[in-house]
């Protein structure tokens, strides 16, 4: 499965970004198959060089927008619909939500003797 993510690039506390089309499971820094556009946070929190024609081609194709993404694109206007809740569960979180059930101890009958 594709994904269209963000992939940091840029010196020590300079961080610039490639939009980026790779395989979802795959590592930001590996190889990708396409650079969309930069986006630099600090240059004006806006994607440049952006290659809307690229862009909605690989959506056609299948490609999953990472939330990121999708919220920096609706908010510039090269998206059209809503931005989308980024939500992370630390894993302590998790193991609060799902309480194990607890076991009865089994009774022992008793022996006559």
């Amino acid at each position: 499965m594709l994904a269209i993510r963000l992939s940091r690039f840029g010196k020590k506390n300079r961080p610039v970004y490639r939009l980026i089309v790779s395989d979802k499971t795959k590592d930001p820094k590996a190889t990708y198959i396409e650079s969309l556009g930069l986006y630099d946070p600090k240059e004006g929190a806006k994607v440049t060089n952006l290659k809307e024609e690229r862009l909605k081609y690989w959506i056609e194709k299948g490609a999953q927008l990472s939330a990121t993404v999708n919220n920096l694109l609706v908010g510039q206007g090269a998206l059209q619909g809503e931005k989308v809740k980024k939500v992370k569960v630390k894993k302590s979180e998790e193991k609060k939500e799902e309480p194990k059930p607890k076991e009865e101890k089994k009774s022992e009958p008793e022996k006559a003797s």
